[in-house]
């Protein structure tokens, strides 16, 4: 049976259970996640490869942003990741992927300037759990990403939209490609998230156990 679209609150449940129910890593689900976006790249866009730019918020979003440069890195691709958000109030998860791109010597910078670069523009700050209106450096990234030519991919949701209800939080990014996790998600059904998503891959290979317990 096919499963509805879910809501940001469904979501979490999900994820708490199968991590700490069932026991599946929290890195594990992160690293499944980031191979989906990974996969969908290297497939759908060979000729976008040039020079990726991975736009990592602080939290599990960002986490999982920096997984995905560090793969496409090992995968030949030139990857700059820029850093928006609070290194502060960073995830534990988060920091465990920095450590990792660190090691890798991927380039990080706080610098937007570097979107001009992009042959394509990974959207990592806002994963399913926005639900006041985007302020600061974030609205300043989003309106940045959507001043560029580049092809976008939305990690889970384009940042900036709701995931309940599809509308725009103040801004959102503009994405060619929405790689969403799990489940489609109730927000990219409708209202302007259907729009702003662009074409939607459910990445439901991701081991997320659906139950209402």
């Amino acid at each position: 049976m096919k499963q509805a679209p879910i809501t940001a609150e469904q979501m979490r449940h999900y994820d708490s259970y199968t991590i700490n129910t069932i026991g599946v890593p929290s890195l594990v689900l992160m690293e499944r996640a980031a191979l989906a976006v990974r996969d969908e790249i290297l497939n759908a866009f060979p000729l976008n490869l040039g020079h990726v730019i991975v736009v990592a918020g602080s939290g599990n979003n960002g986490g999982d942003g920096l997984d995905v440069a560090r793969l496409l890195h090992i995968a030949g691709v030139r990857v700059t990741i820029v850093n928006v958000g609070n290194p502060g109030h960073a995830s534990d998860e988060h920091k465990v992927q920095d450590k990792i791109c660190q090691y890798y010597q991927i380039p990080q910078t706080t610098d937007l300037a570097v979107l001009k670069q992009a042959t394509l523009i990974v959207d990592a700050m806002f994963g399913i759990g926005i639900d006041r209106p985007v302020k600061g450096n974030y609205a300043d990234a989003i309106k940045a990403i959507n001043n560029c030519d580049a092809v976008v991919v939305a990690v889970d949701m384009p940042s900036g939209i709701n995931t309940d209800s599809g509308e725009v939080m103040g801004v959102a990014v503009k994405a060619t490609t929405t790689v969403t996790f799990a489940f489609n998600k109730v927000g990219l059904t409708k209202g302007a998230g259907q729009k702003y998503a662009g074409r939607i891959v459910i990445a439901d290979d991701m081991g997320t156990y659906a139950t209402d317990e």
